[in-house]
């Protein structure tokens, strides 16, 4: 391609999993070529895969699991932008990009706009808080790396304070309360007995000076899973001294407690919101876009929404799940797997080709019980629907996150970075204690 002619111009909006695994792969495909020029743009500046994220919060996962999106773009022929998308307006074809401001709120690059020929909005979800009480202001989120670096740092220093600081006299124990029993809520509860115990062995008081409970509105772990599932694995959490308060609609959230439906008053020294999820707020006045009742972009079976120029994936998207009721659900399977069918199609759209149809395969679900176990469903087109468990169950587990690194990072990179892990556990501390 002459130089002096411009090439197509691909935004991505979002660097989660689907964003990030499309932009490498452009890159490799296009950008690289010259064929196209691919932007990234991502509020921070690196990368986790989102299911970590409760890993992230309780201190357990390695630092250098994380993924810098400059140096990502480098080796991958894509561009970094730095930056949160404010708006959209799609007759110029611009995106808005608000102002980036460092921690001391001072401002280090200005608001501007990006211009596209093909946009893509991959910006993910946060929880949603279906307007309880007190949520904002009294609640820990998830949602992102920062929240979950926050949420870690805030956990360290309400423990330290609360037994260090009072040179080892017990004033109460430490309690901490996760409102929402889905995967998000499970596996943190799992993650963080797991790290009170490794305080506790490195000297910060026992373990059962930390109280774990979980808040579930449905009268069952886990919704997504089997009864058989949620059973097995409500056991092995009351196995492991958690409290859970099943059947329980929280009403509002205190300073000092959680309020439920029937009047319960639960104290919580660290209350951590997981109940649910929508996309961002802002999507509901992108520039007449259409949008469902959670905010998300709704689009076709190709990922197309009413605009022929803008695609939505990963779970800002509503896509219908052909065959299925309702839409493809919010998980990283599905994201990977829209990630792929769209950089077909996108490559498909430059070559003046038909855009690849999106077909969710659903390849069952497995939740994390940390090093306890691990348990899920697995689906396949031979054997339908198997339940796992133990050993088996976390080998799959393990998978799900090595595929991401894979399509990002390609086989050699991603059993070296294993490699390097496996050593570095053995020199470092198990959590992180700063």
């Amino acid at each position: 391609m002459a130089d002096n002619v411009e090439k197509h111009k691909i935004v991505i909006v979002g660097g989660g999993a689907a964003g990030l695994e499309l932009a490498t792969s452009l890159g490799k495909k296009l950008g690289k070529k010259g064929l196209a020029d691919i932007t990234l743009l991502d509020a921070t500046a690196t990368h986790i895969w989102k299911p970590l994220l409760h890993e992230v919060a309780a201190g357990t996962l390695d630092e250098s699991e994380q993924v810098d999106y400059l140096a990502q773009g480098y080796r991958n022929h894509f561009r970094f932008r730095l930056g949160k998308m404010e708006g959209l307006n799609r007759q110029k074809k611009e995106v808005y990009v608000g102002a980036t401001v460092n921690s001391e709120g001072e401002q280090i690059i200005p608001k501007r706009t990006i211009s596209y020929d093909t946009l893509v909005i991959a910006v993910g979800s946060v929880s949603n808080s279906f307007n309880v009480k007190g949520v904002a202001e009294h609640c820990m989120f998830l949602d992102t790396t920062t929240q979950a670096f926050k949420f870690q740092k805030h956990l360290l220093e309400t423990y330290i304070k609360n037994y260090v600081g009072n040179e080892g006299k017990l004033v109460k124990p430490l309690s901490i309360a996760i409102i929402g029993a889905g995967a998000t809520g499970v596996e943190l509860t799992a993650q963080l007995h797991e790290v009170t115990n490794v305080l506790a062995t490195y000297g910060l008081r026992d373990a059962n000076d930390v109280k774990l409970c979980i808040i579930e509105a449905a009268n069952q772990l886990l919704p997504a899973l089997p009864a058989k599932l949620a059973a097995a694995t409500q056991q092995q959490l009351v196995a492991l001294g958690v409290e859970l308060k099943l059947g329980r609609r929280v009403v509002e959230i205190t300073p000092a407690a959680i309020v439920t439906q029937d009047g319960d008053y639960i104290v919580a020294d660290l209350k951590v919101w997981a109940a649910g999820i929508k996309a961002p707020d802002w999507l509901k006045e992108l520039d007449g876009l259409e949008t469902n009742r959670i905010n998300q972009l709704v689009v076709d079976n190709t990922l197309k929404t009413a605009d022929d120029s803008i695609f939505a994936m990963g779970d800002c998207a509503a896509c219908v799940w052909k065959g299925r009721d309702g839409n493809v659900p919010p998980r990283a399977q599905a994201a990977h797997q829209q990630a792929s069918a769209l950089c077909k199609s996108l490559i498909n759209r430059l070559n003046g080709e038909a855009l690849v149809e999106f077909v969710y395969h659903d390849y069952g679900s497995l939740v994390s019980l940390g090093k306890y176990t691990t348990v899920g469903n697995l689906m396949g087109n031979l054997m339908g629907s198997v339940s796992v468990g133990g050993f088996i169950a976390r080998v799959f587990y393990l998978s799900l996150y090595k595929m991401h690194q894979v399509s990002i990072h390609g086989y050699f990179r991603t059993a070296m970075l294993t490699l390097s892990n496996l050593f570095r556990r053995s020199a470092f501390a198990k959590i992180k204690m700063h």
